[in-house]
């Protein structure tokens, strides 16, 4: 039978930051410019390595932040009874727990996080009284889970708060699903001196960390976007490198001249010429530069050029490899070459379908993940919500279109389907959460007054003309 005391627990959890602390700070490395050097010769100068460190062109952080940028929750729609289709209430206890955990602003911080690693994950806890949530680095948080690819649960998790140093032992946090322990650690790697001692329930019925995952298959391994692309940012680096070795040492013509020796150095005292240690005369340095040029007496002298090395073969390999990583990456190439000149807008929707459908997926799977904190955080606060398992969160649509467009397209729906125009307002571009509660009370607003404008004009008699009163018997 396993073992599943807290020190055993402590033992794998800190096993697995061990197991997957080399790839994820290669990852890391990779999103921060860190990258291989670009294969040199093996007794490559300065120069050289000057050069190394200046051809590595850094597409990872677009990769992360293309995305991540169209993820933005804007509200949260309780799916129980009292509420169930009725729009968001920002007064509502999910919705202040949101606010009051700053999630507005911190919740980019998880998505990248998950995007570059695969996974990240969140805390919902009670600090102070209140309860909040917190984002927590998959570089120092690990989690266990029964079936790891279907649970979202995690059986017990653990987060690194210190690192071992100067002799002093790290310290971490864990949790299962009733306490909360505190954890001392030598090394990763030394089960001997791992201590968990326990200290006080963290008053859910389940394990309070949440996984952000970016993609799981059935084996429970998550990736992030980036460590498929270390391949291809290796070959960039390797052609922007020999495209700045051709530039720097063969892209102008080399002049040349045969027949003709340089004068050498000579004694000033004896005028006899100076030999090098390896005895060949010292030659004299030859001023040249554009401004001037050479001749000589001997008629066998022969001047010549070597023509330049083209650079054009460079450059088309850069934009292939590009695209390679475009299409492989499913962001449009306009987002990374910067050419977006004559493209009709049908063109540009087609050239955008991938990624959509890529932020589609990850708006799925990082919807559940932010439903499940909202239901710890109820259970925390002691709210009826916390079985709430029909609730979802709302995204903002984050897509470019222009509002005469949008004001277009809502107008045809609205006349020819005859779909409601509140059903309509959060398909107005860049709206808020916030402008459609305003919108929708000041139409509850006019709807009133025009109520009682109706009331008051049926209550009112109509004015008798003289024509109309009965004559005098």
């Amino acid at each position: 039978m396993a073992d599943t005391s807290p020190a055993a627990l402590a033992v794998q959890l800190l096993a697995i930051l061990g197991r997957d602390k080399d790839r994820l700070t290669r990852i890391d490395d990779y999103l921060h410019g860190r990258h291989d050097d670009p294969y040199m010769p093996a007794m490559a100068d300065d120069e050289y390595r000057l050069l190394a460190r200046r051809a590595v062109s850094n597409w990872m952080p677009l990769l992360v932040n293309t995305p991540a940028q169209a993820l933005y929750v804007d509200g949260y729609r309780a799916g129980d009874d009292a509420n169930k289709g009725a729009a968001t209430d920002l007064s509502s206890p999910q919705w202040e727990h949101w606010q009051r955990s700053r999630l507005d602003a911190r919740q980019s911080a998880v998505y990248k996080g998950a995007l570059t690693y695969g996974h990240a994950f969140t805390l919902t806890e009670r600090v102070a009284g209140k309860v909040l949530t917190k984002g927590l680095s998959p570089l120092r948080t690990s989690a266990l889970y029964e079936d790891a690819a279907n649970d979202d649960t995690p059986y017990a998790a653990l987060s690194v708060t210190a690192w071992p140093k100067d002799g002093k032992p790290g310290r971490a946090r864990m949790w299962d699903a009733r306490f909360e322990y505190a954890v001392t650690f030598k090394a990763l790697g030394d089960s001997e001196g791992v201590r968990a001692t326990r200290g006080k329930r963290h008053g859910s019925s389940e394990c309070p960390v949440t996984r952000f995952a970016a993609a799981v298959d059935l084996e429970g391994r998550t990736i992030g976007v980036i460590e498929v692309m270390i391949p291809l940012q290796n070959r960039i680096n390797q052609t922007i490198f020999d495209l700045l070795v051709a530039q720097t040492y063969a892209s102008v013509k080399v002049r040349t001249a045969t027949g003709m020796a340089p004068p050498v150095q000579r004694d000033p005292d004896t005028g006899e010429i100076v030999y090098d240690e390896q005895g060949n005369p010292i030659p004299l340095p030859i001023n040249h530069n554009a401004k001037r040029f050479l001749f000589a007496e001997d008629p066998d002298v022969r001047f010549g050029s070597l023509d330049e090395t083209p650079l054009g073969g460079f450059i088309d390999s850069i934009d292939m490899s590009i695209r390679h990583l475009s299409a492989i990456a499913q962001v449009p190439p306009h987002h990374l070459l910067g050419q977006i000149a004559n493209l009709s807008a049908e063109a540009l929707q087609a050239a955008e379908t991938a990624l959509s459908r890529k932020i589609q997926e990850f708006r799925t799977l990082f919807g559940e993940a932010w439903e499940r904190v909202f239901r710890l955080a109820a259970e925390l606060e002691g709210s009826g919500a916390a079985d709430d398992f029909k609730g979802e969160v709302l995204w903002r649509d984050m897509e470019q279109r222009s509002l005469a467009q949008a004001a277009d397209a809502l107008g045809k729906l609205r006349e020819q389907l005859g779909i409601p125009a509140k059903g309509l307002w959060k398909r107005v571009p860049q709206v808020t959460q916030t402008e459609l509660d305003e919108w929708d009370d000041l139409a509850d607003e006019e709807d009133s007054v025009k109520q009682l404008a109706s009331a008051l004009t049926r209550a009112t008699p109509e004015p008798v003309t003289a024509d109309e009163v009965p004559a005098a018997a």
